[in-house]
Order: structure tokens, then sequence, then C-alpha cells
């Protein structure tokens, strides 16, 4: 079968976007342009311009044109990337500056603090009442100036309020939440994650620049110590064309048949 004329123009720019022959920032071709090259009609070029926002390819400025999007570093998150944050903090850094593979200088949190209630979805992570005090904590994560995830971790009054942890100019803490509770006697032995794929929120998409059409991973993180739940961070949100997940399951040989 034949290939959509379309389709062909998207193949087409996303090879030239991909490969670096069409630069970030760069201009494409306008309309008329694409319609006299491609032998094509208005509206199987405004299809495949489409298509290439939708992928996350490209973006367009009013009365300027259509332009190529910088490709976004790709980000592998693996299951055991806390143990950064349980290091000695010679040189400081987080699981966030590790899996990013940047120096302290090249990272920025953009942070907010608010004093609020559980409701019943953090009471449910907590474990705790419903309107149980709570430092509710709201992040953006820089990579070299750009924003590349946001989270809201949450963190009980009970543990933090009075103490270091709960100041905002203390942030960003070599070693993150697991060092800043370490601080204050709270050791953190397990963490728990639930992954789930969604589309982003519009502030999502302003604050990371979020291409149309892609889709984001929100991550609900649980932090533990010795059973009970000192942390709940509800959403982690990281664009899923920015991140490779990847899990280790160690599995023990099996012993021999009886």
């Amino acid at each position: 079968m034949a290939q959509p004329l379309y389709q062909r123009i998207v193949n087409d720019y996303r090879e030239a976007i991909e490969s670096g022959r069409l630069r970030p920032g760069e201009l494409l071709p306008s309309e008329p342009e694409l319609i006299a090259r491609y032998h094509a009609s208005k509206s199987t070029v405004g299809k495949a311009i489409a298509a290439l926002k939708a992928e996350g390819l490209v973006f367009s400025q009013r009365g300027r044109g259509v332009f190529a999007r910088r490709r976004p570093s790709i980000r592998r998150i693996a299951s055991e990337r806390y143990r950064a944050d349980m290091e000695p903090q010679d040189t400081p850094q987080t699981s966030f500056t590790a899996e990013q593979g940047i120096a302290w200088q090249d990272y920025r949190l953009d942070r907010t603090y608010e004093w609020i209630e559980a409701d019943e979805r953090l009471g449910e992570l907590f474990g705790v009442a419903v309107g149980t005090r709570v430092l509710e904590r709201r992040f953006v994560f820089h990579s070299k100036g750009e924003p590349t995830q946001m989270s809201r971790p949450c963190l009980l009054a009970s543990d933090v309020e009075g103490t270091p942890v709960a100041d905002p100019d203390r942030e960003p803490w070599p070693g993150g939440t697991i060092a800043q509770l370490r601080s204050i006697g709270i050791v953190v032995d397990d963490v728990q994650e639930s992954v789930s794929a969604r589309m982003p929120t519009p502030e999502e998409t302003a604050t990371l620049s979020i291409g149309s059409g892609v889709p984001v991973f929100a991550i609900t993180r649980r932090m533990l110590a010795q059973g009970r739940v000192v942390e709940v961070a509800d959403p982690i949100v990281i664009p899923a064309d920015r991140a490779i997940l990847d899990y280790q399951i160690k599995l023990g040989c099996p012993g021999p048949n009886p």
C-alpha cells in the first residue's frame, strides 16, 4: 500500500530533526513552500505539521512559522537510584543529579512550601487521618538551566515542623529527602513507587515545555522508616520523551527438585 503523502512529509522532517540536519530552533519551510515541494494540498501539509507537533518534534509561533524543537536528552531512571542519596556526600549530589550526570552547580531547584491538611488521598498514602497537618513541598528540578521534572513531596508536620527540614532556604539539600530525614533521626529503609502514564496538565506542559501529544510518567512515591510512611511524593512528573525507566529484578537460583 502506498504511503500517505502527509506521512512522507512527517518522515522526512522527523529524520531531518533527529539526524541534526535541521537544527533546534531552525525554521521549517513555509506552508506554501511545502505545498509546492511535495505537490500537496494545504490540508495534507497541515496534517503533517500537526503530526510533527504531536510527536514533540516542532513548535509554532504565531506570525513566525514552525520551528524544529530541541530533542531532549534521555535520562535513565534505575530502580536503585536512591542509593546515591545514601552515600557519603564528599561531593554534593542527589539521585537527580546522579541520573542527569551533572555537577552540583548545574542543578537548580525551584520550590514552594505550604502547611496543609491531608485530604483523603494523602491520608490514605501516609496511613494517617484526614486533616493531619502536612508540609506540602512543590519542586521544579532544573538541569543546566532546563526544567526537566516536577514533584510534590509531602512530609508529616509531626516529623519536621520546627526543624531545618521545613526551611525552604536550605534547598537544595545534598542527598535529598533521605538525607534530610536522616539529619533528624529518621532513617529511610524502604522506597515504594507506582508508575503510570497520562497526558500532562496545562501547568505541567507550560512548566516543563512539553511538546504537544507527549505524555508524562506520573510516579507516586512513598518513603518508609521501619514500616512507617514518612514521605509521600504524589506525583513526580517526568516527560515520557525524556526518560527510560530501568528496573532490575534479581531472582535467586531455584534449589534442586526433590
